[in-house]
């Protein structure tokens, strides 16, 4: 495993003693890479005990020590430059790490405190501490998982659903999707016409109905996380949808889900996508 720390312009591998004998290295004793913080909700009542209401987690607090070295003291200065220009980017810096198998997992972060450093105690080399505070308790996936279902170019509608309707103008059916994350990640459907009245319905039976038309060019993006729901041109389109709608989560591990599309012809499909979520860095 391998952390990076990176800003809009610059990118910082963490493990650059290890590779090249220069860099940044991240040393042991790192913190706040495991179970984020909680806050749990009790209800204490007149008798003994409480009663557990929920929990929300809190956002986490990053501790990384380093190494930072140069091949001389003119090149460690630069090195120093480097690190405070992508700690100074507010809006862009973000934490990733590298696991075993090559999979990249990043969350957004500040910089909150640390970096003290003693200018005198070494030629090519200084150590420090800098602390970030991730908003978001998650890594994220930097790749997707995709599931296309339909068209030209992606598995036909009839070979990917296992249950299937008479009428050459519809498509429905199950299919699988597999949440390799911890905990909950959100679907992204993106559904390209001609179509309509495109349903999908979750792992628990949640339904989400969009009664518009789409058009042989056109499509919507339905998004499970943000509950946004814009067509091609980038137009809310989220007054189409059904009264109470249910935007849902696919669980850990492989879950069965129900899409429907209604009046299609062969050039419509479904394009299906999500990144895994993770907690705990190893």
């Amino acid at each position: 495993m391998r952390l990076e720390l990176s800003s809009a312009s610059d990118r910082l591998s963490l493990d650059g003693f290890e590779t090249d004998g220069v860099g940044f290295q991240a040393l042991a004793g790192a913190t706040g890479l495991g179970l984020p913080p909680l806050s749990v909700q009790w209800l204490e009542g007149a008798g003994d005990g409480a009663a557990y209401r929920g929990r929300r987690v809190l956002p986490r607090d990053i501790d990384v020590p380093l190494d930072i070295v140069g091949r001389n003291r003119a090149h460690l200065s630069e090195l120093v430059t480097r690190l405070a220009r992508v700690l100074a980017d507010e809006s862009a810096l973000t934490l990733t790490y590298v696991d075993s198998a090559g999979a990249r997992w990043s969350t957004p972060v500040a910089w909150i405190g640390g970096g003290e450093m003693d200018a005198g105690s070494g030629e090519r080399d200084v150590q420090t501490v800098i602390t970030l505070r991730a908003p978001t308790p998650y890594f994220l996936a930097d790749s997707a998982q995709t599931v296309p279902i339909g068209g030209g170019t992606a598995a036909p509608f009839l070979s990917s659903m296992s249950s299937l309707p008479l009428a050459p103008s519809q498509a429905i059916g199950s299919i699988q999707l597999t949440n390799d994350g911890d905990v909950d990640a959100f679907p992204v459907f993106q559904v390209f016409g001609p179509g309509d009245n495109f349903k999908a319905i979750g792992p628990n039976g949640e339904t989400l109905h969009y009664t518009g038309s789409i058009t042989s060019t056109g499509s919507i993006t339905v998004d499970m996380g943000t509950g946004i729901v814009r067509d091609g041109s980038g137009a809310n389109v989220y007054r189409y949808l059904s009264t109470a709608p249910r935007f849902w989560s696919v669980p850990p591990g492989t879950s069965t889900i129900s899409v429907s599309l209604l009046n299609t012809t062969a050039a419509s499909r479904i394009v299906v996508s999500w990144r895994p979520r993770k907690w705990v860095v190893i």
